[in-house]
C-alpha cells in the first residue's frame, strides 16, 4: 500500500527541487517521446504527488503537477491532457467544485478522483458530476497505474464511431443518432448508451451498468440507472431501449 512507500516519498520530495518549477512545465524527461500521454496531477500533498508523479513518469507518461486546486483548474482549462488525477480535499477549493470547473471547460475530459473518503454517497456524487473513476486513499501504486492505463485506453476509443443498426454513437463528440438526427448526450448518458451498444442486442443487467458507468460494485438503493435510461429514451425515442423484466435493458431489435 502507499503508506509503506510514504517514507521513500518524503525523501523524494526533499530532493525533488523547487516545487514551483513542477506545476507549469511538468517534470517530463526530455527523452520522453512527444506522443506520450499527458497527465495532470492535482494534489496538495507533496509526498503523494512526488511519489505518484515519478511513478507515472517512469511508466512513460508526461506529468504536470499542480499543488492547489486553483492552479489545477487553470492548467486543465488550457486543455491537452489525456487524464486529470484530482485530489478531492484541498484547502483552497473543494475538489467537487474543481471537478465541475474542469468539466465545464472540457466536458469530455477524463478525470480520476483521489480521496480519503470511502463514503459511497461522495463517490456517487463525483461520478454523477462527470468523474470517470474514483480511487480511495490509501491505494496501491499498482492499482493506480492500472486504472490510469484503463482510462487512457478509453480515451483512445473515444475517437471511434460505434453503430448498431441505425443507431450511431460518436464517442469523440458525445453525440448519438437513432435515425432522426444527431443528439448531444451528457457524459453519463453516453457511457450508459455505449455499454448497451457494446452488448449488441443482448440484455445488460442494472448491476453491469452500475459497474461500467458509475463504477459502483453494489446497488446504492437508488434509481440512477432507470433515470439515465429514461433520459436516453426521451432524447432518442422510447422504442430504442427495451426493458427486459427481471434482467435489465437492451437495445430494441
Amino acid at each position: 500500500m502507499i503508506e509503506g512507500a510514504m517514507t521513500a516519498a518524503r525523501e523524494d520530495s526533499r530532493t525533488a527541487g523547487a516545487r514551483s518549477g513542477w506545476a507549469g512545465s511538468g517534470w517530463s524527461d526530455p527523452r520522453t517521446p512527444p506522443a506520450s500521454p499527458r497527465i495532470l496531477l492535482v494534489d496538495d500533498e507533496p509526498q503523494i504527488s512526488g511519489f505518484v508523479g515519478r511513478a507515472l513518469e517512469h511508466a512513460g507518461y508526461q506529468v504536470d503537477v499542480a499543488d492547489d486546486a486553483v492552479s489545477g483548474v487553470r492548467l486543465a482549462a488550457g486543455g491537452g491532457y489525456h487524464l486529470v488525477i484530482l485530489d478531492l480535499i484541498m484547502p483552497d477549493m473543494d475538489g467537487r467544485a474543481a471537478l465541475a470547473a474542469i468539466l465545464r471547460a472540457h466536458p469530455a475530459q477524463s478525470v480520476l478522483i483521489l480521496s480519503c473518503s470511502s463514503d459511497p454517497a461522495t463517490k456517487v456524487e463525483c461520478l454523477d458530476l462527470g468523474a470517470k473513476d474514483y480511487l480511495t486513499k490509501p491505494f496501491s501504486l499498482a492499482e493506480l497505474t492500472a486504472r490510469v492505463r484503463a482510462r487512457l485506453r478509453e480515451n483512445a476509443q473515444r475517437s471511434e464511431v460505434m453503430q448498431v443498426g441505425e443507431l450511431t454513437l460518436d464517442a469523440g463528440r458525445l453525440v448519438a443518432d437513432s435515425g432522426t438526427g444527431p443528439v448531444a448526450l451528457t457524459r453519463l448518458e453516453f457511457l450508459c448508451l455505449r455499454a448497451l451498444m457494446e452488448h449488441g442486442r443482448d440484455s445488460v443487467t442494472k448491476s453491469e451498468l452500475l459497474a461500467s458507468v458509475w463504477g459502483i460494485e453494489f446497488d446504492p438503493g437508488s434509481n440512477i440507472v432507470d433515470v439515465c435510461i429514461r433520459r436516453l429514451r426521451a432524447k432518442l425515442g422510447f422504442a430504442l431501449i427495451e426493458t427486459v423484466r427481471g434482467e435489465g435493458y437492451r437495445l430494441a431489435s
